[in-house]
């Protein structure tokens, strides 16, 4: 078997590679020294370069304007966004777009894919947490009102809400089922509250009061809300891995210069034993990231469902990625507390990676019920 990417997925990476090369981390203020938001917009700059990169279309069908690449592509391209803390909806509106085309109606499909691979239109998925265990997950309801669907309830922590043009919102319908509602941000009985995240970006607390949309602009299908969500939590396993790998390799460019007793700190055991234990959790999260996104991608065509790999590659992404920023913290010593140096928002944004990953005990439980549904042998 060849493991190896594809021409065409490595060929995204390295645009990536060039759109992302002049990404400073440390070019927004540390958020301990705000009274609120470090920016109250994403990087349009950065978006618009995205667009003309045909960045922004990675997942979409060429009928639709987009590269018609899949899960793995997208995955290398958020690994080069996490390695400078990109601040763009780049994994949220990619995501939600490729739920558009993959589940969504010829509505839909027809309008959105074409101006969002254009970079004129932005989506994002109210889905706090995004690991499915957070009961806050779908505390939206949707009723059927004819041929309108009336959503009510508040969702939190949704991310780039006071600046996209359409949210997809989860909901929970009477029939058990869970229905994706495509909604513009400033449609009537929608209400936006402010929260700040650790990494100082804008959230969102959603608030929903009887807001009615059109069947057109709901996705009913069945599992279209499990492969969004599946694929919002491996992308954030991708950004995880581009900010460890970052992290670590600022550790060793440091304790290589940084001397005690005549020699650099790395060539201390202790020091070497503790880089070389993070860069074993970096290979891990890689090895489980590829294995996840490869299964969405199958999951797409009907094949295996990716609920076990996903599960696995949260695991060690939430576990490494905080591993790797505490330990980077530990041996910079006080300098990885300077504002002034990067590893502090590094720091932050890793926290708020872990957060919405979700605790590892959780993911653990997916994997004993999936296990006592589909015992081995």
């Amino acid at each position: 078997m060849d493991f190896t990417f594809t021409e065409e997925q490595q060929a995204a990476a390295e645009a990536a590679r060039g759109v992302f090369a002049g990404v400073a981390p440390d070019a927004v203020p540390s958020p301990a020294l705000t009274a609120g938001a470090v920016a109250d917009d994403f990087d349009r700059a950065l978006w618009a370069r995205l667009a003309d990169t045909d960045l922004l279309g990675l997942l979409s069908a060429p009928e639709y304007g987009g590269s018609g690449l899949d899960a793995i592509a997208l995955c290398l391209v958020l690994r080069e966004a996490g390695r400078v803390l990109a601040r763009v909806p780049l994994l949220e509106s990619s995501a939600a777009l490729a739920a558009v085309q993959a589940f969504g109606g010829e509505d839909l499909k027809s309008v959105l894919p074409a101006r969002a691979g254009r970079g004129e239109v932005v989506l994002t998925v109210a889905a706090s947490g995004r690991t499915g265990h957070d009961p806050a997950e779908l505390a939206v309801t949707a009723r059927q009102e004819g041929d309108t669907w009336v959503l009510d309830g508040v969702q939190t922590a949704v991310p780039w809400a006071h600046n996209a043009d359409f949210v997809v919102v989860p909901a929970h319908t009477a029939a058990d089922r869970t229905l994706l509602a495509l909604i513009p941000r400033t449609h009537a009985g929608i209400e936006l509250g402010e929260q700040i995240s650790t990494t100082g970006e804008r959230l969102g607390e959603l608030r929903l009061d009887g807001v009615r949309i059109a069947n057109r602009d709901a996705i009913d299908a069945d599992g279209a809300w499990e492969w969004l969500r599946d694929l919002l939590a491996t992308g954030t396993c991708a950004l995880a891995l581009g900010l460890g790998e970052q992290v670590l390799r600022m550790t060793s460019e440091y304790t290589s210069k940084r001397e005690q007793f005549g020699f650099p700190v790395a060539t201390f055991q202790a020091v070497a034993v503790q880089a070389a234990d993070r860069y074993i959790d970096l290979r891990a999260m890689e090895v489980t990231l590829w294995q996840a996104a490869w299964r969405i991608g199958s999951a797409a065509q009907g094949a295996l469902p990716a609920s076990g790999d996903v599960a696995v590659a949260k695991i060690w992404a939430s576990e490494g990625v905080r591993r790797i920023v505490q330990t980077a913290q530990h041996l910079h010593g006080g300098f990885g507390a300077d504002v002034e140096y990067p590893l502090h928002r590094y720091h932050a944004w890793a926290k708020h990676l872990e957060l919405s990953l979700g605790p590892a005990a959780a993911h653990e439980e997916t994997l004993g019920d999936l296990l006592a549904a589909h015992p081995l042998g």
